[in-house]
């Protein structure tokens, strides 16, 4: 009988260290202004899944936008166990901040296949646009690794020109920006 009680003892406490592994893992991801080097992608109306606006998981939005304050954050996709849905990044290249809504099919297969980090930002863009415009921007501000604050502060500098504007297809240009 003591043998059995210890079996069941160590189980049980093989699952509390387990889960207070797990738990440590996800609060190490989710720690307040975490600096990170990953992969930054864009999107836009034309490769969404399916073409247009609609997101996976809404938060503030519902669909993809946003004008990128820290009160009004731009939509991003990555998979949902790199970040929740919810989670607000700064991404100082673009000068705005980024809210996670949508999954990305090629984020989780980086994350879920070799741990690499991959968000990709919503870059806007909307019929009459010139699709091959819009791709063509997200192409120029693709950075393969961008330094990208998790939970930042509020008062990161912010410029809202938008990074697609459909009524000229022209891509935002980050030099652009004087503040």
């Amino acid at each position: 009988m003591k043998k059995r009680k210890l079996v069941i003892v160590l189980a049980a406490l093989a699952l509390v260290v387990g889960g207070l592994m797990s738990s440590a893992a996800s609060q190490a991801m989710a720690s307040p202004q975490d600096d990170q080097s990953m992969l930054v992608t864009l999107y836009g109306f034309p490769d969404n899944s399916p073409p247009g606006t609609d997101i996976a998981f809404p938060q503030i939005h519902d669909q993809a936008g946003g004008t990128g304050t820290f009160d009004d954050p731009v939509t991003f996709a990555t998979d949902q166990n790199e970040f929740a849905p919810g989670t607000i990044v700064y991404y100082g290249f673009l000068h705005r901040y980024f809210i996670m809504e949508d999954d990305c099919v090629e984020c989780d297969q980086d994350f879920e296949g070799s741990g690499t980090f991959h968000i990709d930002l919503w870059i806007g863009g909307n019929p009459p646009a010139d699709s091959n415009a819009v791709i063509n921007c997200e192409d120029a501000l693709t950075q393969s690794s961008g330094d990208v604050t998790v939970n930042p502060p509020s008062d990161e500098p912010v410029d809202t020109t938008p990074l697609f504007d459909s009524n000229s297809n022209t891509c935002y240009d980050p030099s652009s920006f004087g503040g």
